[in-house]
């Protein structure tokens, strides 16, 4: 099994939780979601021995998620090492395609999807995603323009999309 290195440091919305692999970012917690809640996900896909505290190994996607926080970052560029079931990584790779600023329904990422009638089924996908806000799940809306279904909570997704100018104070 892989090494996986994990810290939390402090950002607008909260203390964030991070991990990663060789390959790249694998989760990220944002607060709502607790330290228990990260853990409990690497449990189920790491073995205990090799989770490894390291805040260096996690310098870039931090110094990244702070510079967005900032208003300084609009495109992540940090690899990922997403784990999901196929049809999660499609729906995840997709949110990829939204651009910084705009948003999409669920209904019309279905479409993207290849499964029109399956926005319940995105949806799910979409809040089982590890690696929020690099995988920008906060963009998806609901169609009427409603701010829906977001595991951080509504609020730190009107945060988000404020900070981006997808929606006007």
């Amino acid at each position: 099994m892989p090494k996986v290195y994990c810290t939390s440091f402090d950002s607008k919305i909260g203390t964030i939780y991070v991990a990663s692999t060789e390959k790249g970012v694998c989760k990220i917690c944002i607060p709502k979601e607790t330290k228990k809640d990260f853990f409990v996900w690497l449990s189920t896909h790491f073995n205990e021995e090799d989770v490894v505290e390291n805040k260096s190994r996690n310098k870039e996607v931090i110094d990244q998620l702070t510079r967005y926080f900032n208003g300084k970052l609009a495109r992540f560029s940090v690899p990922l090492d997403l784990r999901g079931t196929s049809f999660q990584l499609r729906v995840w790779k997709e949110l990829k395609n939204i651009s910084y600023g705009s948003t999409v329904s669920y209904k019309q990422l279905a479409r993207r999807v290849g499964v029109p009638r399956g926005f319940q089924a995105v949806g799910n996908a979409n809040g089982n995603n590890p690696i929020p806000i690099i995988v920008p799940c906060h963009r998806v809306i609901g169609t009427d323009g409603s701010l829906t279904g977001y595991a951080a909570g509504i609020k730190t997704k009107e945060f988000l999309l404020r900070a981006e100018g997808a929606i006007l104070v």
